[in-house]
């Protein structure tokens, strides 16, 4: 066997990888730029809300969906 005539690639089982993980890399950065968004939109309504109460205490709730801030009322 001639070592010249031998050609080496990575083959469909490299191409597959690769398109794999391109993939995840994709669904990665989709996904970030989501979560950037909602952290940038949350940050500009504390701010108009803090800007509103000019220092008066505030009557919402700041927990998730409008729940209790410090967690699940346990009586």
């Amino acid at each position: 066997m001639d070592p010249e005539s031998v050609a080496v690639t990575a083959g469909l089982g490299g191409f597959l990888s690769f398109f794999l993980l391109a993939v995840a890399l994709y669904f990665l950065m989709r996904n970030m730029n989501t979560r950037m968004r909602r952290m940038a939109y949350r940050e500009e309504q504390e701010a108009k809300a803090a800007k509103g109460d000019s220092g008066s205490e505030r009557t919402d709730s700041s927990g998730p969906e409008n729940g209790p801030a410090n967690g699940p009322d346990v009586g």
